[in-house]
This record gives C-alpha cells, sequence and structure tokens, in this order.
C-alpha cells in the first residue's frame, strides 16, 4: 500500500493540514475575543492534552524525570517561542490574516537554521543559503505589494502597501521567536522525550504569557471567553488538532521519514491556506500572491536538499 510505503510523507501532510485548521480557528477566535486570551488558553488547554497523554505513554503526568539542564533550556525556549513568539504571531493573525501570517512564518526555519550555525556550530550548504534567499524573495512578493484601491489611488493620498505594515512586523517578530525557541530546544532537549519537552516549554509559555494577559485589559476577556461555550468548544478543537495532533504527527513524520522532507511537507501550509482562505473566509487572492507562496515553499525545499 502507499501509506505503508509513504507513512511519514502523509503523516508531515496531516500535520501541515492540522495547523492550516488551527490557524483558521485562532484567526476566527481573535477576531471576536483578544489575541492574547486566545492563545493563552490555547496553550493551557494544549498542555492539558499532552498531560493526559504523556500520563498514559510514559507513566508521567508531568515532567519531573528531567534534568536542571533540560527545565533550564526548555524553560528559557517556551518563553522565547510561546510567551514572546507567539504572541505576536496570533496579534499577526488578526491584523493580516492566517494565510500573510503563515507564509511569514516560513522564515523560522532559516532563522534557527542561521543561529544553529551560529550557537551549535551546525554548518550551512550553499543549497541552504540560497534557499533562505528564494524565501525572502517569495514573502517579499506578497507582502510588499502596493494598495491599488481607488481610495489609496486619489490625488495627494501617500500609495501604501496591501497588508499592515504593523501586522507584517508582527509576524516577522513571530517568526523570529519561533526560530530562536527551536534552537534552544534542541539545546534542552537532547535525548529527552519530545513531548514532555513540549510540557516544559508550554509552562514557560504560559507563565509568560500569563503575566501579560493578567496585567493587561485581555484578563477580563479570559474570564468572558470562558462563559462563552461555542467559543471553548471552538479553541478547544483548534488547541486538540493543532497543538497536540499536529505536534504528534510531525513527530512520526520525522521517525518514519527524512527530516528534511518532513519539514518541507510541513512548511507547504501557506499554499494550504489559499484555498482554504477562497472558501472560509471569501478572501480574494491575486496570482501574485500564489506565486509568492510557492516561491517561499519552493525555497524552504530547497533548505532542506
Amino acid at each position: 500500500m502507499i501509506f505503508d510505503t509513504h507513512r511519514g510523507e502523509f503523516y508531515a501532510l496531516f500535520a501541515a493540514l492540522l495547523w492550516v485548521f488551527a490557524a483558521m480557528v485562532f484567526e476566527i477566535l481573535g477576531k471576536k475575543h483578544s489575541a492574547d486570551s486566545v492563545n493563552f488558553l490555547r496553550l493551557l488547554i494544549g498542555f492539558i492534552f499532552l498531560s493526559i497523554f504523556t500520563f498514559f505513554s510514559r507513566g508521567f503526568l508531568l515532567p519531573l524525570d528531567a534534568d536542571l539542564h533540560s527545565w533550564l533550556w526548555l524553560l528559557l525556549s517556551g518563553i522565547v517561542g510561546f510567551a514572546i513568539g507567539d504572541l505576536f504571531l496570533f496579534k499577526s493573525l488578526v491584523m493580516i490574516g492566517a494565510r500573510i501570517s503563515m507564509l511569514i512564518m516560513t522564515l523560522a526555519p532559516p532563522v534557527a537554521a542561521i543561529l544553529g550555525w551560529i550557537i551549535l556550530g551546525e554548518t550551512l550548504s550553499l543549497y541552504q543559503f540560497f534557499g533562505m534567499i528564494v524565501t525572502l524573495f517569495g514573502i517579499a512578493v506578497v507582502v510588499l505589494q502596493k494598495d491599488d484601491s481607488k481610495t489609496n489611488n486619489k490625488k495627494g493620498k501617500r500609495q501604501k502597501f496591501k497588508y499592515p505594515l504593523t501586522g507584517i512586523l508582527m509576524a516577522i517578530i513571530g517568526a523570529i521567536g519561533q526560530g530562536v525557541g527551536l534552537v534552544l530546544s534542541k539545546l534542552g532537549m537532547k535525548d529527552y522525550n519530545p513531548y514532555a519537552a513540549t510540557q516544559i516549554r508550554i509552562i514557560a509559555g504560559l507563565f509568560g504569557l500569563g503575566l501579560v494577559v493578567f496585567l493587561s485589559k485581555s484578563r477580563k476577556d479570559v474570564f468572558i471567553f470562558i462563559k462563552d461555550f461555542k467559543a471553548m468548544r471552538l479553541l478547544s478543537a483548534g488547541a486538540f488538532f493543532g497543538a497536540f495532533l499536529g505536534i504528534s504527527f510531525s513527530l512520526l513524520a520525522i521517525k518514519y521519514t527524512n527530516t528534511g522532507v518532513a519539514s518541507t511537507i510541513i512548511a507547504i501550509q501557506p499554499i494550504l491556506l489559499i484555498p482554504a482562505s477562497i472558501i472560509f473566509f471569501k478572501e480574494k487572492v491575486n496570482l501574485t500572491e500564489v506565486i509568492g507562496a510557492l516561491i517561499a515553499v519552493s525555497g524552504i525545499a530547497l533548505f532542506f536538499m
């Protein structure tokens, strides 16, 4: 059967589809509730799912068997990746939408590679440097489009970009945060269980985001959100399919196929989001955006050759 011979590739595709679904769910919820409260509750629910899974798979509800080295690096990874990276990513989801945000998030692997080269002494091939340039070019093709609307072209009006610069910058910071978080998690995880390592990262993320939420006006929205049964049900689905199953399938993909192949397939999320955005959000997607997404993902493919 084709599934048996390409199991890893299918798992990678499932992970990409699940994260596309989760990104769309969080975009919808972020427009109704504050992005900070959505992110905090998403992590909390994801942590509960992971804890139940690790209890049955490892015999540990919490990662109490991790050593001090793992705790320190993974907590730092969680603060940078979840508390900072996801904080800005979720704000960008609301401002520029899941499709453009996830396209910009393709910067995370190149960021992780450059830092791995600097900090961990990992090697970078000519293909990988070229892949970074191609990915950057593909993203630039999309986000640097000018707004050609009639309102913007009136005399005396300054030419603006199609997407808000603030939202683009937030997505870039989110990508950098995730890239740095990946390198830090590699330093801390080593041979430790990846699910338990993710638990530690989420603990740090919950602490960091908790401070942001409860020291701001978002703390009121958390309690309003919890009382909204329909929103909580949708958030739980997003956390289960994205934070839990998405992670699980990505780990299975790496187990059954080459890491580069798995990472490239998972990175096709911006392309998968194009038809999804047209169907569910009724977005108008032009040819330039399709070409830009294809170029960016091609750069990621080169990156893992």
